[in-house]
């Protein structure tokens, strides 16, 4: 078998409604889309998570891979890197996070050549439903949703999202609220979801650490489970420590300073950020031994998606649910979009990732790409960019 083409998509998944977070408003993602075609027909699927990222795809990695056998990754992976610790020594990981790509949809190939999902092919299934959070944050109106404007409105929000889907675990933003107001809208999400239910927050390093530490303070009587990136610098968040005991995590992907500090407790990744499967996989079992805890992120397309539910059958380790915005997409690339159901997805079980783009669907995000170009990840658009982005 020989590689005989890669085409890379730009797609765009907005969300049902905007999200408020310490930055501006989050209205959905753009992404990359990696398609590595075969003499033998088959096709694999990978993601790259950002518009630069497809560029360097195209620009760099297509041509020495052409010819190539799909099948020897190790091979497909000296042709496009150089040796790593001379890359670390001169370059940022560009070049590393966009084979990571390339590496997901050959993963994908090998899986559809032998019969079988990608988890067998790592040594069998741990578990067989992923878990996600619920997540919740103050969101402007969107074309479907009428968004929460109060925190009141949050905590509605995060009740309905229980007695609807049988929700357990939430996960949202702060740092966008003062304090008081943001302590308050805990408490009412507390008491909407319940004592039994776990709740995670995210500060996004919005909060200085003497805010930070009033915050926490403030926080632990509502049995707060983690909270993400509280100050901007983990020597700050050595820190913050001596006060609170509520455990720390962030999507920052450095272990060694993780053990030397003593937090956070979690890394928070996935796939595309660590440069594909192998990768995630070395990194996952170096925080194991470390005793460092590892759960995903969501926001990819369900290629990305598909790409760590692979790893979370195959990798014990992986046992705390992830983040997940499954829920706010109001598009994807496959067709029914995701639905988890008491914090739950099945894992794909056909082969490779167990999923392909719907044609459709793919065509339709891809059309939205061009069209809108890509989507703001900072700051809020004006009223003109808002219906652009939403258009169908």
């Amino acid at each position: 078998m020989r590689i005989t083409g890669i085409h890379v998509h730009k797609v765009n998944l907005p969300l049902t409604a905007g999200y408020r977070w310490a930055p501006g408003i989050y209205w959905g993602a753009t992404k990359g889309l990696v398609a590595v075609e075969t003499d033998s027909g088959l096709t694999g699927w990978g993601e790259v998570a950002t518009p630069e990222l497809a560029d360097l795809v195209t620009a760099e990695l297509i041509r020495p891979l052409l010819g190539a056998d799909p099948l020897d990754v190790e091979d497909c992976a000296r042709r496009c890197l150089p040796e790593i610790s001379t890359l670390k020594n001169t370059h940022d990981d560009s070049v590393v996070r966009a084979f990571g790509g390339v590496e997901i949809a050959l993963w994908d190939i090998k899986g559809r050549a032998l019969g079988l999902p990608i988890y067998q092919l790592l040594g069998g299934a741990a578990r067989a439903t992923l878990g996600v959070s619920e997540y919740f944050a103050l969101r402007v109106p969107g074309p479907s949703e009428a968004g929460e404007a109060t925190p009141l409105e949050v905590a509605r929000y995060c009740a309905r999202m229980r007695e609807t889907f049988g929700s357990t675990l939430f996960e949202g933003k702060l740092g966008v609220l003062d304090l008081d107001s943001e302590v308050r809208m805990v408490k009412e999400i507390r008491a909407a979801i319940g004592p039994d239910a776990t709740l995670r927050l995210d500060a996004n390093m919005a909060w200085p650490l003497n805010t930070a530490r009033r915050a926490l303070a403030r926080l632990e009587p509502y049995d707060i489970a983690n909270i993400e990136d509280p100050v901007a610098s983990w020597f700050d968040m050595a820190k913050l420590r001596r006060h609170s005991a509520i455990p720390f995590s962030s999507h920052v992907p450095d272990l060694r300073l993780a053990v030397e500090l003593g937090v956070p407790d979690t890394l928070v990744l996935n796939v595309t950020r660590l440069g594909g499967l192998r990768e995630t996989i070395k990194f996952i079992g170096a925080c194991e031994t470390m005793g460092v805890g590892f759960w995903f992120y969501s926001g990819e397309t369900a290629v990305g998606t598909a790409a760590y539910m692979q790893l979370a059958a195959a990798l014990p380790y992986l046992d705390q649910p992830g983040q997940s915005l499954l829920r706010w997409y109001a598009d994807d690339v496959i067709e029914p979009l995701f639905a988890p159901r008491h914090n739950q997805l099945p894992i794909p079980t056909g082969p490779g990732l167990g999923l392909a783009p719907d044609p459709a669907a793919l065509a339709r995000c891809r059309a939205r790409w061009e069209r809108e170009g890509t989507l703001p990840q900072l700051g809020e658009p004006g009223a003109a960019q808002y219906r652009r982005f939403h258009a169908q």
